[in-house]
């Protein structure tokens, strides 16, 4: 590869997944982050250049990517890491994509569409799991019906926590979760919704939680009515229910500093041999104006290996022009059927549910 691919957060858990799934397809990313030491381990390991700075000061950021094709952002919490990356990327003209899940930072990229257009550049976020099988799944589902109004989408699995990933959660438990009503973000208490679904035969409870498919499904489809779910236990619901009057305390600074400082001493992230056992379920159903509905599934492998290969995919895409200028979701850019060009991941066929 000759294009410039710089990876920011190339040492966090599925940084180092996608930096080592990168070099395995043939690119030599520049490493970078704001920590020297493992970026400078990782980098001596792969034999790559490296690049040690902060997001804090906007010239150093657009020195760092000036000379970049593209970045690809793998550092979360991607509320504090996406904007001045994508300012940056703007000001520079250099292509962006990450890993984002994030209903509310996948909603302020959206707004950037015109900034991008103008600056000629590819606006990618959520490359990864969740939102590229989701947001391909629900893009498919949009096709079946005439005029779509509602979607629904549940995931079922999960398994594997990587340490960003319980931060991500941990931050989003100090405030309330969302919903897309008549085309507009509610907010709504956690656990709002309780529903079943049909996973390959089997029917689970869900609850309602804030995934980045309540952003994706509704720019890649317009679908103005959006709800999304996962499958927990009843002690988990139960749970989340009881802390909906701790969420204000949840989303203290202080709080949030302690419980993270936590994760970073507890939480390893998955082997990879728990990630070869791990499989992720996604139900979906929509509905039309008419009445008439449609329901489909996909079943994936675990969450960090697809992400790992959805985002050098979808990276290489970009570079090689194969995305319009302008901020797309993942089924935007590539199609509906993106998802199933990756190894594990099938869709069981539309059924009719009227």
């Amino acid at each position: 590869m000759t294009e410039n691919l710089l990876l920011y957060g190339a040492y966090g858990y599925a940084g180092s997944l996608i930096a080592k799934r990168a070099v395995d397809q043939g690119f030599e990313p520049i490493l970078a982050g704001r920590r020297a030491e493992p970026l400078e381990t990782q980098a001596t390991e792969f034999g790559l250049d490296h690049r040690t700075f902060s997001l804090g000061h906007p010239d150093v950021v657009e020195n760092q990517v000036a000379d970049a094709d593209a970045v690809l952002n793998c550092a979360g919490p991607f509320s504090a890491t996406a904007r001045p990356l994508l300012d940056a990327c703007v000001e520079t003209g250099t292509d962006y994509l990450d890993i984002a899940g994030r209903y509310d930072v996948l909603e302020e990229t959206a707004r950037r569409d015109g900034e991008a257009t103008d600056a000629g550049i590819t606006v990618l976020p959520a490359v990864g799991f969740d939102v590229v099988p989701t947001n391909c799944l629900t893009s498919y589902l949009a096709e079946q019906v005439d005029d779509p109004t509602h979607l629904r989408i549940a995931i079922d699995g999960l398994g594997t926590f990587s340490p960003g990933t319980v931060k991500a959660i941990l931050e989003q438990a100090g405030s309330p979760g969302a919903v897309r009503e008549d085309g507009r973000l509610r907010s709504v208490p956690l656990a709002w919704k309780r529903r079943e679904f049909d996973f390959e035969g089997e029917a689970k409870p869900a609850v309602t939680v804030p995934w980045g498919e309540v952003s994706a499904a509704y720019h890649a489809t317009g679908v103005p009515n959006v709800e999304t779910y996962a499958t927990v236990p009843e002690y988990a619901q139960t749970a989340m229910k009881r802390a909906r009057g701790f969420s204000t305390v949840l989303g203290w600074d202080p709080v949030q500093s302690a419980l993270q400082a936590v994760v970073d001493a507890v939480v390893e992230g998955p082997t990879a041999a728990e990630r070869a056992q791990s499989i992720n379920r996604i139900a979906a159903e929509v509905e039309g104006a008419d009445g008439d509905t449609a329901s489909a599934g996909l079943r994936t492998p675990d969450t960090y290996g697809l992400t790992a290969e959805t985002a050098v995919d979808a990276a290489e895409r970009v570079l090689d022009g194969d995305a319009d200028a302008g901020v797309s979701t993942p089924s935007e850019a590539f199609g509906a059927d993106y998802v199933l060009e990756f190894s594990g991941v099938e869709r069981d066929d539309t059924e009719d549910l009227a």
